[in-house]
């Protein structure tokens, strides 16, 4: 089923992120991980595509493995950064053979030790170009990426809600959010979209914490804000990860409980391929 009828239903549309293992083994792990997942009853779950394209191959195949394999509806990560129009368009007809129609058109992160986001010279350049592309080949239901404390390359907030217009104007159908902890951000950035005019739904994007370090980590590669509840929460469980774990648990349920009182039309996991804080969160909110 595509996105685009997916969040018409009635109720409310779980989601899950995994990465692309890069071993073997590793697949393995996933697709057991896959089948805990399936108890929750996702409505589709979605494959990242690596810094600067680099686990493109992985990506297509497992969520053709996905698919195939775990009879659960998959959305395809698809990035400009790292590769030419030629291999994107690729990339599209890879999905299309094996059946998939949900895609994730992202701008994309650059390759590990690159610090600046350069297009590829043969490439596309913005994520609503990458839109139109998959729009033009047909098929397709198309989700963007939105950004609650703005993009971390955008040189304003309204230049950054401009952008997100013109991708839904080339043809997405939802947006699903970069992690935010304060959800006072994903309020206002709802409020500051629908001003905009655009109506599509606009999913929250959930990062149960895994370990102090690790969410340190990442809000500080995407800089997303550490609020003032959740630092104090951290600095108890700085080196004891499994204390960590359980106390992401907690507060994610607590920021999905305020989510849903609001009326989100769903909401996305960043399960970081792990399904322990997953399973406990929803059976925390009755899901």
């Amino acid at each position: 089923m595509k996105i685009a009828d997916l969040y018409t239903r009635s109720g409310l549309t779980l989601s899950v992120e995994f990465f692309a293992p890069k071993t073997d083994k590793g697949d393995e792990n996933l697709l057991s991980e896959i089948e805990i997942i399936k108890q929750v009853n996702p409505g589709y779950c979605s494959v990242t595509y690596g810094a600067g394209g680099s686990t493109r191959d992985k990506t297509v195949d497992m969520v053709g493995r996905i698919h195939r394999q775990c009879g659960l509806e998959v959305m395809g990560h698809l990035t400009v950064v790292g590769q030419s129009k030629a291999e994107a368009r690729a990339v599209l007809d890879a999905f299309k053979q094996r059946g998939i129609v949900n895609l994730l058109a992202l701008g994309g992160d650059p390759p590990q030790g690159m610090t600046d986001w350069r297009p590829h010279p043969d490439g596309f350049h913005y994520a609503a170009e990458l839109v139109r592309e998959a729009v033009a080949r047909g098929g397709f239901s198309i989700a963007v990426a939105g950004f609650p404390e703005v993009h971390p390359r955008a040189v304003s907030r309204a230049s950054d809600l401009g952008y997100l217009k013109e991708k839904v104007e080339a043809g997405a159908d939802a947006i699903i959010t970069q992690l935010f902890f304060d959800n006072d951000d994903y309020y206002r950035y709802v409020e500051d979209v629908r001003r905009l005019g655009v109506k599509v739904p606009i999913v929250p994007g959930v990062l149960p914490i895994l370990s102090a370090s690790q969410v340190r980590r990442f809000t500080a590669l995407c800089q997303a804000k550490i609020p003032p509840q959740l630092d104090a929460v951290l600095a108890k469980v700085e080196q004891d990860d499994a204390a960590a774990v359980e106390a992401g648990i907690d507060y994610a349920t607590r920021q999905c409980e305020g989510l849903i009182k609001f009326g989100v039309p769903g909401l996305h996991f960043y399960s970081l391929n792990k399904s322990y804080s997953l399973r406990a969160i929803c059976k925390n909110l009755g899901l």
